[in-house]
């Protein structure tokens, strides 16, 4: 993977869409359970949900654990499949419990600390990632149907690479550095979200001039 030309790509995205000072959390734990409940929904409805968890005095994981799963169900409602999600969370919540908690978890290295949570009920490679990133600032880049889209229209993926060859090729080419790779992604998702979308809005897209897979100015 073209370490410069990756590095381009950020650095024009954070010149057109400035800073996103993500990810939306006040704790590390409530930036978890984002991660878990944020599956195949938009954020504004994982919101709603912690809004929920909040105001019932539930967002920790001990009473999260100690909730019925009716109860728990009904305070996820928003963020949709909420008695998947309702197990999901449980089943994480143990999980830390048993680890010892959000601090415990420092004194693990990060690929043992993956492993771990990659064998957790209904956390796969995406949920890990952004976890790791993004609630214990650990240096893994996180890959996503964005990240396909975006990278496979510049050409610089083929878009069809297993989510650890990708994950492994951003961090080989752009170094162990934290800090670039939550605010990379972050970009990723706002420019995916705005204007590469599934039907692109090419012209208002500041990567154009660079992107082999650009829609023609009248092309329908």
């Amino acid at each position: 993977m073209n370490a410069r030309r990756l590095r381009a790509v950020h650095e024009r995205l954070l010149g057109h869409h400035g800073p996103q000072h993500w990810w939306p959390g006040d704790t590390p734990f409530e930036i978890m359970v984002g991660a878990v409940l944020t599956q195949n929904t938009a954020w504004r409805n994982v919101e709603r949900a912690i809004a929920n968890l909040i105001a019932a005095r539930a967002m920790s994981a001990r009473r999260i654990v100690g909730l019925p799963h009716a109860r728990l169900a009904r305070l996820l409602r928003p963020a949709g499949y909420f008695n998947v999600k309702a197990r999901r969370l449980r089943h994480f919540c143990e999980w830390l419990i048993a680890r010892g908690g959000v601090v415990a978890l420092g004194a693990v290295d990060t690929p043992a600390l993956r492993h771990d949570l990659l064998g957790v009920h209904g956390v796969g490679p995406e949920t890990a990632d952004d976890i790791l990133l993004y609630a214990l600032r650990r240096p893994v880049f996180v890959i996503d149907a964005y990240t396909r889209r975006l990278f496979s229209r510049l050409g610089l993926i083929k878009g069809d690479e297993s989510y650890e060859d990708l994950r492994a090729g951003f961090e080989a080419a752009l170094g162990a550095d934290v800090p670039l790779y939550n605010e990379y992604h972050a970009l990723i998702v706002r420019h995916a979200k705005d204007v590469c979308r599934p039907r692109p809005r090419c012209a208002a897209c500041c990567l154009r001039r660079a992107c082999p897979g650009r829609r023609k100015p009248g092309r329908a």
